[in-house]
């Protein structure tokens, strides 16, 4: 699934004192004020560095009032010098942060589902060319072997494509279990459904309750530490596609973290 583009022309960002970013206006009426992404209080120097990034596109800036990505990746805990894997890295938005904060010391793997190739391949493989810290792989994930003493796995808006691509996710959430090292994160966020429904809205709206995130992936031997409702958004009624005109990017959404336990 292509993430979202909210808005697009080119957009100004500043980082200073106060870490804000200001980004193209979202509403209809041209003259507004552009809404402004600001840094939460205590935002480390890496996140900021890794927001402000010059060769972050102007598409991809425009996201982050809506996406959050600094209470992202505070949440996860993510550090420079880690190893990284991320699911359905195709676009980079969330890759380029992780690249950034790693840094030289540390590795990203992206790993998408074959079917990206003909979209995303060129891309994401001028990206590695780009960061050597990273690399790239098409791979099944039903038979993917992932590397071993992994530090933070991420998944967002994904997990509900792999029912949709047919994804054994008992199997995934195990093989991702092992991977990490003990203490290791798992970091998922995706659409929420209705309350209920499983995932019988899923292949329809793009969309799954997040019961069965929870479920799941705790049945594989992840503690939940954190769900969070930083990408809520109570007006969305949970019975329209994703990609609804007006929709893209307001979502409904919950944030997990889940721990492999230290022992």
């Amino acid at each position: 699934m292509i993430r979202r583009n909210l808005c697009a022309g080119m957009a100004l960002f500043t980082v200073g004192i106060l870490g804000v970013v200001t980004l193209p206006a979202l509403a209809e009426d041209a003259s507004a004020p552009a809404p402004a992404y600001v840094l939460p209080a205590g935002t480390p120097e890496y996140i900021k560095a890794a927001i402000a990034d010059p060769a972050r596109s102007a598409e991809q800036r425009a996201r982050d009032v809506n996406r959050k990505p600094a209470e992202l990746l505070m949440m996860s805990g993510i550090r420079p010098g880690q190893t990284v894997v991320e699911f359905a890295s195709f676009g980079q938005y969330f890759t380029t942060f992780l690249s950034d904060i790693v840094g030289p010391k540390g590795t990203v793997y992206m790993y998408d589902l074959p079917y990206t190739e003909k979209r995303a391949g060129e891309a994401s493989r001028a990206f590695v060319a780009a960061h050597p810290n990273s690399k790239y792989q098409l791979a099944d994930y039903n038979t993917l072997e992932l590397p071993q003493k992994v530090d933070e796995v991420f998944m967002v808006l994904y997990y509900h494509d792999l029912f949709i691509n047919k994804i054994d996710t008992a199997s995934l959430d195990t093989r991702i279990f092992n991977a990490l090292k003990p203490g290791g994160i798992f970091l998922v966020v995706d659409h929420n459904a209705r309350p209920g429904s499983g995932t019988a809205d899923t292949p329809k709206l793009h969309r799954i309750d997040p019961a069965v995130i929870r479920k799941e992936v705790t049945a594989a031997g992840f503690k939940l530490i954190k769900e969070s409702k930083l990408l809520a958004h109570p007006e969305d009624d949970h019975t329209q596609l994703v990609f609804a005109p007006g929709l893209r990017g307001l979502t409904d959404q919950t944030v997990f973290v889940f721990r492999k336990p230290k022992s």
